[in-house]
């Protein structure tokens, strides 16, 4: 049984996600800074060749057959509602763990689309390419060796 899939609090998955997500920067011995304070915009921050990156973290969810999906803004409860906001300036990069086939990818805050970013696994029955965003192509190993090299 999927340990993961057994969280049922949003917090508690996103918990999960940010500490997967930290685990697979830190096997690669990417050194890992944490705020100290839970205010800042984004969830940790990598060094990357002697660069510091912002990291936010988001947990992907089916969104349809082989494709998952994850929220590109944030949502702050407020009195009247709900606030959401995008995070350009605030961050660098969305690392995102996929649990349903347990993959972790790197996408860029200015290749991210606005409000959800859709990524597919799987090819699709129409065999539409065009437009589609592959997992392979942010894939977290493969997107840091670009970064790396660049």
């Amino acid at each position: 049984m999927d340990l993961f899939s057994e969280l049922e609090e949003t917090q508690k998955r996103g918990q999960a996600t940010e500490s997967i997500l930290k685990m697979e920067f830190t096997v690669r011995d990417i050194p890992v800074l944490v705020p100290e304070f839970d205010n800042e915009p984004y969830d940790f921050v990598v060094e990357l060749d002697g660069n510091f990156t912002r990291i936010q973290a988001k947990t992907a969810y089916q969104q349809s057959a082989g494709t998952v999906q994850f929220e590109t803004l944030s949502t702050r409860v407020r009195s009247n509602g709900y606030e959401r906001d995008g995070y350009e300036g605030d961050i660098d990069h969305f690392a995102v763990y996929n649990p349903v086939i347990d993959e972790s990818y790197l996408v860029d805050i200015d290749g991210a689309a606005t409000g959800k970013m859709e990524i597919r696994y799987e090819e699709p029955k129409n065999n539409q390419r065009k437009g589609i965003n592959w997992h392979e192509d942010f894939l977290l190993e493969k997107r840091l060796n670009q970064l790396v090299e660049n």
